[in-house]
């Protein structure tokens, strides 16, 4: 077990050394260095090169020994396995206290590998030094704005941390998180676990203020109970979601020429799962869906939801999915119809789902949003069709008849679309109440007014009713939870 306090060195520190910074932007030293700098790391950074070269305007250093002392408490080190033995002491005399091994050639190649692994280890405990990795692409800490990997993506700041057995799986949740807006504040690669595993990483969670919601990727653990004994630690305070990779024979013997991993029973690891309190899901969107919505939604104090849809057939297919699930379609109160009845024509569907039936005027969705929020019988609510009117906004500006009727029409339906989107996210913090949103457009048109303007916010829209079903159905499972 690893001291929290000193986990926090890797994603807080002072000052970063990038040991075997390289000139050619093919070299993983170069990709460590360049993204440390453009992110805009908070403290000093050094980096080492026996020639001495100037790489992207800061010049190296020839030896360790010549990083100043007690400035940097980080080592970013992107050198061969059989070098690293002796920088290692050399880092500990200028201060490094934890540090990332990028190089690969240990455990996952097999036993000469793991016998140099144990090594490495050995090494960095004498030298009081914690190595994160080794074989993993680095770490991202945007309250500290450090990148200090060697891929591209580098996310907005905000509160979903993750702990990642693949590189690329890391890489794709930070992808999602800059295509949707929606932020990480930790996030990290544990390449082998020689000496920090996923259950340290679970314990520096709990511990970390930026972190809400925490998002693990898992192949195999070598120490199941003390996995299971952090992991519900964790998931009594905070969302815990878990990719499982290696669930089937196929996929664990990827794992093990992956990360030199042994997957257990994946019966007895969903079981663990459960027990501890956390969600397991299927694939890189559904946790990243998920992570989202705790990142950035209230909790429910119930679960009886309200299904408000400018579309009548996806009102149909969301009822459906909420059958399915702990959620509870609300029967509308008689007060609460009598309300509605006089925002809307006399065609509206009268139950729940609330279908506006194109009834809709300038005011009627903030209205509506507003009285369905402020009932006391509405714990949640989803709300469908946004984007409709910017849909053909777009077939406005992009029509070959275009004309200063259809323009004045086009920038009325596009400045809708914003306001809509916009008293959605004044609606959700003004009564602390749930309130997701699914449109297709948000993958069919990016661009479209609704759906820009939630990611604008850092607000998530789901692409399909299901999957913001599915979502809310976990957050009231948690909110259930932490009532007990």
């Amino acid at each position: 077990m690893i001291d929290v306090e000193r986990i926090d060195a890797l994603f807080n520190p002072k000052g970063v050394v990038v040991v075997g910074a390289s000139t050619h932007p093919g070299k993983f030293g170069f990709v460590a260095l360049h993204n440390i700098l453009s992110s805009g790391f908070d403290g000093p950074v050094f980096a080492t090169n026996p020639n001495k070269p100037e790489i992207l305007g800061m010049q190296t250093l020839e030896r360790i020994q010549d990083v100043p002392p007690g400035v940097a408490d980080f080592a970013m080190i992107c050198i061969s396995p059989n070098q690293i033995m002796d920088a290692l002491p050399e880092l500990a005399k200028i201060g490094i206290t934890s540090a990332f091994v990028v190089s690969g050639g240990f455990k996952e190649t097999g036993e000469n590998g793991e016998a140099l692994e144990k090594q490495l280890v050995a090494k960095a405990e004498e030298c009081g030094i914690i190595i994160a990795g080794p074989n993993g692409q680095g770490l991202v800490s945007t309250p500290v704005n450090l990148c200090s990997q060697i891929v591209s993506p580098y996310p907005p700041r905000g509160h979903i941390s993750i702990a990642s057995q693949s590189g690329n799986i890391l890489s794709a949740l930070m992808n999602l998180s800059r295509l949707s807006n929606i932020g990480i504040a930790r996030a990290i690669s544990v390449g082998n676990q020689g000496q920090i595993n996923l259950s340290d990483y679970l314990d520096y969670f709990l511990y970390d203020s930026e972190t809400a919601v925490a998002v693990i990727y898992v192949e195999g653990i070598p120490d199941g109970r003390r996995f299971y004994e952090s992991l519900k630690s964790l998931a009594c305070k905070k969302p815990v979601i878990i990719i499982r990779g290696g669930s089937t024979e196929s996929g664990a013997i990827a794992a093990a020429s992956h990360t030199g991993s042994l997957a257990s029973d994946f019966l007895i690891f969903a079981a663990i799962v459960r027990q501890a309190g956390a969600f397991l899901v299927n694939g890189v969107e559904s946790a990243f869906n998920l992570a989202a919505t705790f990142s950035t939604q209230p909790l429910p104090k119930g679960n009886n939801v309200v299904v408000m849809t400018t579309a009548g057939g996806w009102g149909v297919l969301t009822a459906d999915a909420i059958s399915g699930t702990n959620l509870e379609l609300l029967e509308l109160p008689n007060n609460l119809k009598a309300i509605i009845d006089s925002l809307l024509p006399p065609r509206w569907s009268k139950n729940n789902p609330v279908d506006l039936a194109g009834g809709e005027t300038r005011d009627t969705i903030p209205d509506l949003l507003s009285v369905l929020l402020e009932h006391e019988s509405v714990d949640s609510l989803i709300f469908l069709g946004l984007g409709i009117q910017g849909n053909v906004a777009r077939s406005y500006f992009e029509s070959p008849y275009a004309n200063e009727g259809t323009e004045r029409m086009a920038n009325f339906h596009t400045s809708q679309e914003q306001r809509y989107a916009e008293s959605i996210i004044a609606a959700t913090h003004k009564y602390r109440k749930p309130v997701l949103v699914s449109s297709e457009l948000s993958i069919a048109d990016p661009n479209n007014a609704g759906p820009k303007t939630l990611r604008d916010h850092g607000f998530l829209c789901y692409d399909s009713p299901d999957k913001a079903v599915q979502c809310l159905s976990r957050l009231v499972n948690f909110a259930e939870a932490q009532d007990r």
